[in-house]
């Protein structure tokens, strides 16, 4: 599977959250079709096909998301 560029996983994040905020589900056809689009975009760019569940892997996937310190785990 291809992986987004955290910086492009970040931009749709950002612009489904305003769209979002903005009650853009409920606005204009063009608002409804932008936030589909980037929900859709968001999926395809995660391997997911929920919005919900796409946005949490986006947001696993952006630098500072995981701890790479593994010193806690005995082997």
């Amino acid at each position: 599977m291809l992986m987004a560029h955290p910086v492009v996983l970040r931009k749709l994040i950002t612009q489904y959250e305003a769209l979002h905020l903005l009650h853009a589900e409920q606005g204009s056809p063009e608002a409804q079709q932008r936030m589909d689009d980037i929900a859709y975009t968001l999926c395809v760019a995660t391997g997911t096909r929920d919005v919900d569940a796409a946005l949490i892997a986006a947001r696993y996937r952006l630098p500072g998301a995981r701890v790479e310190d593994d010193s806690l785990i005995s082997a």
